[in-house]
């Protein structure tokens, strides 16, 4: 799990393509500090998996390979990444730390493209206060955004200002532009998105009105059963 507060701003060293599904290596020093193989690590709001060695990671270099397949390629915009692409990173949360996103799981729902750029008010130095985008929004995750919600886009946990049937917008500060890979991106560029994992259970259990089918149990005693059981007793009476 995550919680959709960026890390580090990584970049990809290399791309090497086996089959259908690539290795990419990546150069993130804060996020590698304490990386070990087989640790959990998002790219852009991906989960992928740390496959370096123990001492490939010992030697230092702030540097770590993950494989993705054909899925992942398929369904999220790291297909389109390529050497010096910047990234966002995060190490999976830790139990017990504080939660300052929400929820994530590193699983994409789909991608959207960005499609404008709207600049706030400026400080009286003339720096950007804030910066509204808009996104284009897929019919199959429409439904579970609302306003002030939250949502992730290429990892970022961000919260929905407007909710429209296709498209949707969020206001980032300086920080979140400056800190992440959204403060670049351009129109027409393409981001991950994944909605709060809550919205698809409640969906689920409402469809589901009835209880599912319940595998056959034991015979239990009924009350007639039960009567002429002794009572309870206090404790400590017993002894």
């Amino acid at each position: 799990m995550f919680t959709g507060i960026i890390e580090e701003l990584g970049e990809v060293v290399s791309i090497e393509e086996i089959g259908d599904s690539s290795r990419i290596r990546l150069r993130g020093p804060v996020v590698c500090a304490d990386a070990g193989h087989g640790d959990s690590i998002a790219v852009n709001g991906v989960c992928l998996t740390v496959v370096d060695s123990p001492d490939e990671l010992a030697a230092g270099t702030g540097e770590f390979s993950a494989d993705v397949m054909a899925e992942t390629l398929h369904r999220s915009s790291l297909g389109e990444l390529k050497p010096g692409s910047r990234v966002n990173l995060e190490r999976a949360m830790a139990l017990g730390a504080r939660l300052g996103g929400h929820l994530v799981q590193g699983h994409v729902d789909a991608t959207g493209r960005l499609l404008s750029r709207e600049p706030g008010e400026r400080d009286a130095d003339g720096n950007l206060r804030w910066e509204v985008l808009r996104f284009s929004l897929p019919a199959t995750i429409s439904r579970y955004l609302v306003e002030k919600g939250s949502i992730t886009v290429d990892g970022v946990s961000l919260t929905v200002v407007e909710a429209a049937r296709d498209s949707f917008t969020v206001s980032l500060i300086p920080a979140t532009l400056a800190l992440t890979t959204l403060g670049g991106k351009t129109e027409g560029e393409s981001v991950n998105l994944e909605v709060d994992v809550l919205a698809k259970y409640v969906e689920r259990l409402l469809e589901s009105r009835t209880l599912p089918n319940l595998p056959n149990l034991p015979n239990l005693p009924g009350l007639s059963d039960l009567a002429g059981l002794p009572a309870a007793e206090t404790p400590g009476e017993s002894q």
